[in-house]
C-alpha cells in the first residue's frame, strides 16, 4: 500500500451573492425601468418625459429608495427617522407643486408592485432565505413608508396658496373616506376637529333635478364651510358627503347637529334631497360611508328634512333597494292606489301617526269618516288592509319608496 497517497483537494464551490448584494448591482437599472414605467402610465408623470429636472428629480428618489432598501434589509434594521423624514420632504415636494392627490395615490401602487417585482427577479440567486428576509422587511416597511408620503403630501397641498379652501377640505375628507392612515393628521393642519368617530351624513339629491356643476358647487361649498367647519365632499352633483365629529356621549345632541347641517345645505342648494347617515370610528369609515349612501338610497326626500334617517329608520326598504325584483312587485302594487284620492298621502299620515285616526285626519285636514272611506279603499284596490300586520309591512314600505323617489 502507498503511502504517499494523497487525496485530492475538492476545489472550492463559489460563494453565491446574496440577494440584497444582487439587487444593489441593480439598482439604477430597476429604479430607470421604474421611472420609465410612471412616465408611460401615470397622465401627471408624462412631461417627465421632457423636463429634465424632474425626470432627474424623480429618478433621484427611485434610486435612493432602492439603495437604501437593500442597505437595511441587509443590516435588518427598519427605516430610520432620517429615511422617514426623507420621504416627508418628496412627497411634501410634490404636494406643493400641485401634483394632484389620484395621481400619487396611483404612482404609490405600482411602486409597491415593481420594488416587489425586481425582488423576485433577482436574476442568478438561489439565495431563498435572503429573498424571504427582503419581502418579510419591505412588508413591514412599506405601510409606514407609504403613510410618511401621502402624509406629508397632503401637507404640502395644504399650504400651497393654488389650492383653495374648498379643494383642501375635500381631499382631507377623500382621506377620511378611504381609511387612509395620514387622514387624521390632515384633518389637523386644516384647523379641523379631529374626533375618534364620525356621523357620515349623505344627501342624496334626485336626478330629476338642476344639478349644479362643478364650478356652481365649489361656490356653494366655500361659504358654508364657514358655518359648518367639518370635512366634506361633493364630487357628485347627487350625493353631498359631510363628516360630522360623533364623540359626543349625548347621541341626541350628534342627531341635531347632524340634521341641522342637512337642512342648512339642502336649504343653499335649494333643491329637495334624502339625507342618510351612520356612524363609526376613524380607519372604518369606508364601510360606515357605503352604510349612509344606501340609507339615503331608502330614506324619504324633502325639501327641507325632518330627519336624518339611519338603517335603523328604514331597514327594510334598504333591503328592498338591493332586491330588484321584489322591489318592482311592491312598485305595481303600489300603482294600484293611483285609482282613489290622495291614497299615498294618506297612508303616509296614516302610519306616521302610529295608525291613530284622530291624529292622521288633523294632518290631512280631513274628518275621520273621510279617512276610513280612504283606507277602504286602499284595501279594495290592493286586496291588503292597511290596519293589519301584513298591511303595515307591505304598505309602509310602499310608502317610503314612493316618499324616497324610487319610482319616480
Amino acid at each position: 500500500m502507498r503511502d504517499d497517497f494523497e487525496i485530492p483537494e475538492t476545489p472550492e464551490t463559489p460563494e453565491t451573492p446574496e440577494t440584497p448584494e444582487i439587487l444593489k448591482s441593480w439598482v439604477t437599472e430597476n429604479a430607470k425601468n421604474a421611472v420609465e414605467m410612471y412616465a408611460k402610465e401615470l397622465p401627471e408623470h408624462h412631461r417627465a418625459r421632457n423636463d429634465a429636472r424632474l425626470y432627474d428629480a424623480i429618478m433621484e428618489f427611485a434610486v435612493s429608495v432602492r439603495r437604501r432598501t437593500t442597505s437595511l434589509t441587509r443590516e435588518g434594521s427598519p427605516l430610520s427617522d432620517d429615511d422617514l423624514s426623507h420621504i416627508s420632504t418628496i412627497g411634501q415636494d410634490r404636494g406643493a407643486k400641485r401634483f394632484s392627490e389620484p395621481s400619487q395615490r396611483s404612482a404609490l401602487t405600482p411602486h409597491t408592485g415593481s420594488m416587489l417585482r425586481e425582488i423576485g427577479e433577482a436574476p442568478a440567486t438561489h439565495d431563498l432565505d435572503g429573498l424571504l428576509r427582503m419581502v418579510t422587511w419591505f412588508s413591514a416597511q412599506a405601510g409606514t413608508a407609504r403613510g410618511a408620503y401621502a402624509l406629508a403630501f397632503e401637507k404640502g397641498r395644504s399650504r400651497s396658496p393654488a389650492l383653495s379652501a374648498v379643494a383642501r377640505v375635500q381631499a382631507c375628507a377623500k382621506l377620511l373616506l378611504a381609511d387612509d392612515p395620514a387622514a387624521p393628521e390632515a384633518t389637523r393642519n386644516l384647523g379641523l376637529p379631529t374626533p375618534g368617530r364620525y356621523a357620515v351624513t349623505v344627501l342624496r339629491f334626485p336626478a330629476s333635478g338642476t344639478l349644479p356643476d362643478s364650478g356652481a358647487r365649489g361656490a356653494l361649498l366655500e361659504p358654508f364651510l364657514l358655518s359648518h367647519r367639518v370635512p366634506m365632499i361633493w364630487r357628485r352633483p347627487e350625493e353631498f358627503v359631510a363628516l360630522v365629529p360623533a364623540d359626543d356621549t349625548d347621541p341626541a345632541a350628534v342627531d341635531r347637529r347632524v340634521l341641522a347641517l342637512a337642512r342648512d345645505f339642502a336649504a343653499a342648494v335649494g333643491l329637495p334631497c334624502a339625507v342618510g347617515t351612520a356612524t363609526g370610528a376613524v380607519s372604518a369609515l369606508a364601510e360606515t360611508a357605503r352604510t349612509a349612501r344606501l340609507v339615503s338610497r331608502a330614506a324619504p326626500v324633502a325639501g327641507s328634512p325632518d330627519r336624518a334617517c339611519t338603517a335603523a329608520d328604514v331597514f327594510v326598504e334598504m333591503g328592498l333597494v338591493q332586491l330588484p325584483q321584489l322591489d318592482d312587485w311592491l312598485r305595481d302594487l303600489t300603482g294600484r292606489l293611483a285609482e282613489g284620492p290622495d291614497l299615498v298621502a294618506t297612508l303616509d299620515a296614516y302610519y306616521r301617526a302610529d295608525m291613530n285616526r284622530l291624529r292622521a285626519s288633523a294632518v290631512l285636514h280631513v274628518h275621520p269618516r273621510t279617512l276610513d272611506y280612504r283606507l277602504r279603499r286602499v284595501r279594495a284596490l290592493t286586496g291588503v288592509d292597511p290596519g293589519s300586520t301584513r298591511g303595515v309591512r307591505l304598505l309602509s314600505s310602499a310608502v317610503a319608496r314612493v316618499r324616497a323617489g324610487a319610482w319616480g
